[in-house]
């Protein structure tokens, strides 16, 4: 690249929300590991008799890109498009791989399928967030010389046409030396990018990549020996102070360096090193897929006119949302415009251009922790679970004083499947069914309160008597209402049924309605 082109850009017009628009005209080429993941879900039942190992009754069933596959479909979701070269084997969990990559809008045309080899997968088993077992299947021997060949010769062809090339290098064999220099060759022959998100990001420096993602683990190699033992102990301190050495071990001119609870510090060679804290505290086994999505939201982010710590900021929401579900995760362009919406435009203006700096803040809208999407929005996130093999489920309410009775519904709602929408009665539409005096919540209260319910993954707000029109955009596999109704009650019923889904009753919390409980207020009445 000429030194032009390889200056970072400042912040583009129209704040970071502007760039989700640039999104769309933006192809990223990933290269690197492909994997299938798998997570099976179940309640424990015990230890087995036949050793004291737990045994977890399968009721759930998730299976997703892993490894450059779901940074290839981060891409995707997010609202670019995306190519992937790997290698995959010739078997029934290759051709799954390529067809959840294909639903999720991934190009697949660059991987290659060798004879005789087993493709990379993980699978794990899981009771709630408590992680069993992972077992590991595939192949990590290096490529044929015919397999590598055609994956270089697919690099350089596929190239040109992209904002940058993404290389994941998981380590597990697709890398031979001769290869990383073919595709580092082919990014600066074309004149783009090279991004590296390796386990060992020291590989590539001959590469001189433009960009390097390592994490805490990744990270402590690149220190100088002196400096292993105060990371331990100060990671973001060390991290800064050893910004020189960490870019010269790397080769790179610029590196975002991710240290899950300590956020992320990023390091470039015409700066001072800036630090992002983090913006979620999500335990370990939520975290797969947030390094994918971080370093494909920042590479969109730059590409589309962002300067690296505003880039960052985008990056560190959309990991933050990748992991607020189970499984392997990405962030749709939905639930980050959403976050974005929420913390505004200016919750990340970069120092260098004049901004006052600051964190990341998640949430909902108005600050509400949890995600508030428009019907629009909405639609995109449906779509991209979909990709991903969710279940969705909806129902709708006016929530307006949220009591037990409510949280039990909930929960009880959310194991019906992988994704709970929940549609709220605007304040309006609350009094038409209510009468004059109701809600007693206003909007936003109800939104605050749903938001922070662990089992409802997305809000949104309508005015209309019934939730027909949002039925008809989202399609919900289950639709359910509380044990108080009857299909006979229920206008929609035909609806959702008709749309392909199916309609479920979960038990009534007795004396537990706000309609109940209103009444014993005004009564004086002591509780049951």
């Amino acid at each position: 690249m000429t030194g032009a082109g390889r200056r970072w850009a400042a912040a583009a017009d129209g704040g970071l929300r502007g760039l989700l628009d640039r999104f769309a005209d933006l192809d990223l080429l990933v290269v690197g590991d492909a994997m299938l993941d798998a997570w099976l879900w179940g309640p424990p039942r015990g230890l087995s008799r036949e050793g004291p190992v737990p045994v977890v009754s399968v009721t759930a069933r998730n299976e997703s890109p892993g490894g450059a596959g779901n940074a290839a479909l981060a891409v995707s979701v997010v609202g670019a498009r995306a190519r992937l070269v790997g290698i995959v084997g010739d078997d029934a969990d290759g051709r799954r791989l390529g067809e959840l990559l294909d639903a999720g809008g991934v190009g697949t045309d660059g991987l290659v399928a060798e004879p005789g080899r087993a493709t990379l997968a993980k699978r794990r088993i899981c009771s709630g967030s408590h992680l069993h077992l992972r077992c590991d299947t595939g192949d990590e021997t290096p490529p044929a010389p015919a397999t590598a060949a055609a994956l270089a010769a697919r690099v350089a062809a596929s190239a040109p046409a992209a904002c940058a090339v993404l290389a994941c290098d998981y380590g597990a064999g697709m890398y031979t030396p001769e290869l990383i220099d073919r595709v580092g060759a082919a990014a600066h022959a074309a004149g783009r990018w090279l991004v590296v998100d390796a386990h060992d990001p020291a590989r590539w420096a001959a590469a001189r990549p433009d960009l390097v993602k390592p994490n805490a683990g990744e990270v402590v190699p690149l220190l100088p020996h002196d400096a292993r033992d105060a990371f331990a102990r100060d990671r973001v301190g060390t991290v800064r102070r050893c910004a020189g050495p960490i870019l010269a071990a790397s080769g790179a001119r610029l590196a975002a360096v991710t240290l899950d609870r300590d956020g992320v510090v990023v390091l470039t060679q015409d700066d001072e090193p800036w630090h992002l804290p983090a913006g979620t505290d999500a335990p370990d086994e939520r975290t797969s897929g947030a390094g994918d999505t971080f370093i494909a939201a920042m590479v969109l982010a730059l590409a589309a006119g962002a300067a690296p710590r505003a880039a960052a900021g985008l990056a560190s929401l959309a990991a933050c949302a990748a992991v607020s579900t189970p499984g392997t995760g990405t962030c749709s362009a939905a639930d980050l415009r959403a976050r974005l919406l929420a913390a505004g435009d200016d919750y990340l203006d970069d120092p260098a251009a004049g901004g006052s700096g600051g964190s990341v803040l998640v949430g909902g809208v108005g600050g509400v922790g949890g995600v508030v999407v428009d019907a629009a929005g909405l639609a995109d996130a449906v779509v991209a679970h979909r990709a991903r093999g969710r279940r969705i489920v909806f129902t709708n309410g006016c929530f307006d004083v949220i009591h037990a009775g409510h949280v039990a519904y909930l929960d009880a709602a959310r194991r019906l499947g992988d994704v709970l929408v929940v549609a709220v009665n605007s304040d309006a539409g609350v009094r038409r069914l209510k009468g004059p005096d109701r809600p007693i919540n206003g909007l936003a209260d109800r939104l605050a309160v749903l938001t922070a319910l662990a089992a409802v993954d997305h809000v949104v707000v309508f005015d209309d008597d019934t939730p027909a029109q949002l039925l008809r955009a989202l399609r919900p596999d289950v639709y359910v209402k509380g044990g108080d109704y009857t299909e006979s009650m229920l206008a929609e019923a035909p609806l959702v049924r008709a749309l392909g889904g199916e309609v479920r009753f979960v038990d009534y919390v007795a004396d537990r309605s706000t309609s109940d409980l209103l009444g014993r207020i005004r009564r004086g009445a002591a509780l049951p």
